[in-house]
């Protein structure tokens, strides 16, 4: 058993998998560690992050939680079996992005008008990020082969398209933030709109704007810093090969990294005008001389 299992706080009692090696040539069969099973503490770590979203969130909670559970079962059984069938990559991705996004936003948030509004924004951002993908992956020559992992699945899957699955990839790692800022532009609007009916568009535009930049903002130390740690290992076994930087941001696992934190930061800074600009187009100012107050029914959409 590796040092690194023991490591890990591996007592008496706990329950291990094992790989069994049939009998040959005469010899007994063996037996060799495979992995811990982690399967009772993971559904206690589900069900406390379920407890906490629905005690804090309440029936919309609830419903973001169901819209996680079609988001998962979309990928399992449509996204990962129409790639290893050889499916176009880049088509499989925009359908299931489209598809879940219908179904999450519409879950969580009702089927109104603010929540088409999001939607419009989230599909245009989801256009944006594959095109972007396409053209940096294209332009930085990666192969979409950057660790052990990817030559294991060109081992077992001859013919995959590998750029047409990092876009894939690029795609949905883009999706959740995404939908966040376009759901927070469209309530910016909206929010603006109840608390001041007669505003012009184009004020309405800029105010929301305003909101909008601080957003992207921290949205894109939230990617940054969410792409860092999960590479946090790849960066320490670059940094300790010694290169110079330039090398080492030209290597393929770094690269990737790179482009990928920047094609999705530069698809969603994009969403952010594109759906400000339908929701303030969908928001109509109130007619001269009707009495305003602190809620518009465009408010309650």
């Amino acid at each position: 058993m590796a040092p690194e299992v023991t490591a890990s706080g591996l007592r008496a009692g706990d329950e291990v998998q094992l790989v069994r090696t049939p009998p040959q040539h005469g010899q007994p069969a063996s037996y060799t560690y495979d992995t811990i099973k982690r399967t009772t503490p993971l559904l206690w770590l589900t069900l406390c992050f379920a407890l906490v979203v629905i005690a804090v969130a309440r029936m919309r909670g609830l419903m973001a939680i169901i819209g996680l559970c079609f988001s998962g079962l979309t990928i399992y059984y449509f996204l990962l079996p129409a790639l290893l069938a050889g499916e176009p990559p880049i088509l499989v991705a925009m359908v299931s992005a489209s598809a879940i996004m219908f179904v999450v936003l519409y879950s969580t948030h009702g089927p109104n008008l603010r929540t088409s509004t999001a939607l419009a924004g989230t599909l245009v951002g989801i256009v944006l990020t594959a095109a972007l993908s396409v053209l940096t992956i294209g332009y930085t020559h990666l192969t979409g082969i950057a660790d052990e992992t990817g030559g294991m699945v060109s081992t077992f899957a001859a013919g995959l398209d590998f750029q047409g699955l990092l876009v894939c990839g690029v795609i949905l790692a883009g999706l959740g933030v995404l939908n966040d800022v376009t759901i927070t532009q469209t309530s910016s609007v909206w929010e603006l709109r109840a608390a001041s009916p007669a505003m012009s568009r184009r004020h309405l535009f800029l105010s929301a704007m305003r909101i909008g930049r601080d957003h992207i903002a921290s949205t894109i130390y939230t990617i940054a810093f969410a792409y860092a740690g999960a590479s946090l290992a790849v960066l320490m076994l670059l940094t300790i090969y010694d290169r110079p930087l330039v090398q080492l941001i030209s290597s393929e696992s770094l690269a990737e990294e790179i482009a990928r934190t920047l094609v999705t930061s530069i698809g969603l800074i994009l969403a952010v005008p594109i759906t400000t600009v339908i929701a303030t187009l969908v928001t109509s100012p109130a007619p001269a001389g009707q009495p305003t107050g602190p809620r518009a029914p465009l408010g309650q959409l």
